[in-house]
C-alpha cells in the first residue's frame, strides 16, 4: 500500500531525491530545476526519508565496531564502550587497547576533568602510559589503588603511578604496601599507621579510577607473582573466581570470593570504589572474558575500553 502524502505523489518524491542524492544538486539548484520552493525540496526529502524511499547505508568497517559499542553498553549496563581495532590472527591485546586508553585519557586530561586519578598496574596500563604526550598539568594527583611487589617494577602499582606523574609533571601518591598481607596479620590494625591512613583518605576523594583485570592463570602477574604464601590458583578457581580486580577476586556473578585472601588484600576496596564517579577499565584478551563481565556485572565499570576481538568473545559469552 502506497502511504505517501497525497500532497506530494512517489514519482514527485523520486525525482527530488534522484537530483539531490544521484545528481549532488543543492536543494535550491533542485528547486530551480524543478519549478519549485526549496522549502518544498526540504520537505520531499524528508517524507522520501520517512516513508523508506530513501535508505541511507554506511558502508564502512568502522560501523561494525559502532554496533559492538553499542551492545556492549546495552548488555553490560555501561555508559560507554571503546573497542580498538587490534589483529585477530596475531592478537596483540596490550598494544590496541593501551593506545585507546592513551587517546581516552589524554582527551580528559587536556580539559582539566580530574583532580585526583586512581591507578592500578599492569602491561596495559603501562603500555598507555608510554603513549600519552608529555604535559605540564596543575591541580593533579596520581594515585596508586593498590600494593606493590618487589619484582615487574616497570608495571607494577609503584613504578606505574610515578611514571604517569612524571609524563604528566604532576605528584603521586604510592599505596607503600605489598599486595596482600602475610597469613596471621591483622589487616585493621596493619592499615591503621598514619601513612596509611593518609593514603586511604586519598583515595576516598578520587575523581577517576583506571582498572585493570586479570584472569586466574600464570598469565597474570598478580598470580605468578604476587599471591600470598600457600594460595593456589586452583584455590581460587575451587572458590569460584574468575579473576580480579585490584587483587580482589570475583566469582562469575561480580561476587567476591569467600577466600581468606579477600581479608588481606591491600587497596582500595570495592564498596569504596563503587563511588569513584568515574570508573573505566582497560581489559583485552580471550583469558579476560570473564573478568570483564564479571567487574561489570558488579558495577565497578562505567567505561570499558577493550579491542574488537575480545569485544566479540564478550558478546558471544553473553549471547
Amino acid at each position: 500500500m502506497n502511504t505517501v502524502s497525497p500532497d506530494e505523489t512517489e514519482a514527485f518524491l523520486a525525482e527530488v531525491c534522484w537530483h539531490y542524492y544521484v545528481n549532488e544538486l543543492t536543494q535550491q539548484d533542485v528547486a530551480r530545476v524543478m519549478g519549485v520552493t526549496r522549502l518544498r525540496v526540504n520537505r520531499a526529502l524528508q517524507l522520501a526519508r520517512a516513508e523508506g524511499i530513501v535508505r541511507i547505508e554506511i558502508a564502512s568497517p568502522f560501523v561494525t565496531r559502532l554496533e559492538m559499542q553499542a551492545n556492549l553498553c546495552r548488555k553490560l549496563g555501561l555508559a560507554e564502550a571503546i573497542c580498538a581495532p587490534a589483529d585477530p590472527v596475531d592478537h596483540d591485546y596490550h598494544g590496541p587497547v593501551g593506545a585507546a586508553l592513551a587517546h581516552w585519557l589524554a582527551k580528559g586530561l587536556r580539559d582539566a576533568a580530574w583532580t585526583s586519578i586512581g591507578l592500578s598496574w599492569g602491561q596495559t596500563l603501562k603500555s598507555a602510559i608510554q603513549r600519552l604526550p608529555r604535559m605540564a598539568l596543575e591541580n593533579l594527583e596520581i594515585v596508586s589503588m593498590i600494593g606493590g611487589t618487589s619484582q615487574g617494577a616497570s608495571f607494577n602499582a609503584f613504578g606505574v603511578a610515578s611514571a604517569m606523574a612524571d609524563k604528566l609533571g604532576v605528584n603521586y601518591s604510592l599505596f607503600s604496601a605489598p599486595i596482600y598481607l602475610s597469613p596471621g596479620t591483622d589487616r585493621a590494625i596493619f592499615l591503621s599507621e598514619g601513612a596509611f591512613q593518609a593514603h586511604l583518605a586519598r583515595l576516598q576523594n578520587l575523581d577517576l579510577a583506571v582498572l585493570v583485570a586479570g584472569d586466574v592463570t600464570q598469565r597474570s602477574f598478580l598470580v605468578s607473582m604476587g599471591l600470598p604464601t600457600g594460595v593456589t590458583p586452583q584455590h581460587l578457581i575451587d572458590a569460584g573466581a574468575v579473576g580480579d580486580v585490584l587483587g580482589h577476586f570475583l566469582q562469575a556473578d561480580g561476587t567476591e570470593v569467600e577466600h581468606p585472601i579477600s581479608r588481606s588484600a591491600i587497596g582500595m576496596d570495592l564498596e569504596s570504589l563503587m563511588k569513584v564517579p568515574n570508573r573505566l577499565l582497560a581489559a583485552a584478551g580471550a583469558h579476560k572474558v570473564d573478568i570483564i563481565i564479571a567487574a561489570c556485572r558488579r558495577g565497578l565499570v562505567q567505561t570499558l575500553i577493550t579491542d574488537d576481538v575480545t569485544a566479540r568473545l564478550v558478546l558471544e559469552k553473553l549471547a
